[in-house]
Formats: structure tokens, C-alpha cells, sequence
């Protein structure tokens, strides 16, 4: 349990980051929390919903935030080809290059990085176990990666040269998923034991170092 304990305590440490008071670049945590998330959520979870769910705010809130980050170019809103009831939210080339630039989790990252990859996927590892427990107690889902999810299925070979041709689909939302987009954060993610067979489309070297 000390063991345990610390090892938390340094989590939330490390949490200092991404959680602070006041501004940082012109962007308050959760601005930054919620552009991180857009960056890397996939297009069934660039919506004002699932932003809300994925920050753990209210609708209002996460509108407030998406009007803060719009006036300041990092995001547009464009409709949904899914339904064109609904709009998209994407980070602008500015966006990105803000992320890129002054992210208050980059230093992290590097920090991180610096362990190797073969600590990475451990410290991945563990965390990812750490977060399916904290699921099951609290009857809840994070959001996770599309490849490892439930819903995700092999529509069948490519039709042109390379592996990167290879075509899925989301089950839940009864669209294609290419394999670009299996690498993106889903908020509808579902755990799944019988772990997508999708590795062979992949180059090795990323394989080894995705995360």
C-alpha cells in the first residue's frame, strides 16, 4: 500500500502540468485539455457532446470553451457528413501549430519519451490497466483508441498497392474507419478481449512505438 500510495502521489505530481490556475499561452487548463482532445479524437467524437462527456463538464460549459478556442482560430466547426444536422469540430492549421508549439503536457511528453520505448509501453501498459479498474468501479468508460475497441471490424483487403488500403468498420456507427482513423481517440470506445487483428497492416517500428 506505501508502495502504491507513492507511486499515485507522483501521478499527481505529474498532474501539475495539465491542471493549473490561471492561463498559459492565453489558454486555461481545460481550453487546453479540450484542444489536446480534438486533436486527437476521431470524427464521431469532435462533437460539443462528447467534448462535454470527455472533459467532464456541462453542455454550456463545453460551448464556452468551443467559442473561446473559435475566437482565437483554433477551431471551426464544419457539418457532419454523418448527419447534417450535427457539426464537426476541427483544429485549424494554428490549432496544431499551437499544440505543437506550447502544449503544457509537451514537456511531459519528452520527459516520457526519454524512458525509451521499451519503459513507454510499460508505463502505457500500466496505465491503461490502472484505467480499466477505475472503469469497472466507477461504471464507467474512458475514452481509448479505436483499434482496441469492440466495434472496430475488417471490411476486407484494399483495393490498391500497400497496406495502408486496408479498410474497416465501426460497428456502432455503421461507417468506415480508415486505418489512419483506428489510431484516433473514440468516446463511444468499448474494451474488447479479442483485441482487433489489425497489427499486419501496420509498419513494425510503429507498431512497437504506438501508444
Amino acid at each position: 500500500m506505501p508502495l502504491a500510495r507513492e507511486a499515485v502521489e507522483l501521478l499527481v505530481q505529474a498532474a501539475r502540468a495539465w491542471y493549473f490556475e490561471g492561463d498559459q499561452h492565453g489558454l486555461r487548463d481545460r481550453e487546453w485539455m479540450a484542444l489536446r482532445f480534438l486533436g486527437r479524437a476521431n470524427r464521431f467524437s469532435r462533437t460539443p457532446s462528447a467534448l462535454a462527456g470527455f472533459i467532464g463538464a456541462t453542455r454550456a460549459t463545453a460551448s464556452q470553451i468551443v467559442k473561446t478556442l473559435e475566437g482565437k482560430s483554433f477551431l471551426e466547426r464544419k457539418p457532419s457528413h454523418e448527419d447534417k444536422r450535427s457539426v464537426v469540430l476541427h483544429v485549424t492549421a494554428q490549432g496544431e501549430k499551437c499544440l505543437s508549439q506550447h502544449d503544457p503536457i509537451n514537456h511531459v511528453v519528452n520527459a516520457v519519451t526519454s524512458l525509451g520505448t521499451d519503459e513507454c509501453i510499460r508505463l502505457r501498459d500500466s496505465l491503461r490497466e490502472i484505467l480499466n479498474h477505475l472503469d469497472a468501479a466507477h461504471q464507467r468508460l474512458n475514452a481509448s483508441i479505436c483499434r482496441d475497441c469492440m466495434f472496430l471490424a475488417e471490411r476486407g483487403p484494399g483495393t490498391g498497392k500497400g497496406r495502408a488500403t486496408a479498410e474497416f468498420m465501426c460497428r456502432l456507427y455503421r461507417a468506415p474507419v480508415s486505418l489512419e482513423e483506428t489510431e484516433l481517440l473514440c468516446t463511444s470506445f468499448e474494451r474488447t478481449r479479442d483485441r482487433p487483428k489489425i497489427e499486419q497492416h501496420l509498419d513494425p517500428a510503429r507498431v512497437a512505438s504506438r501508444g
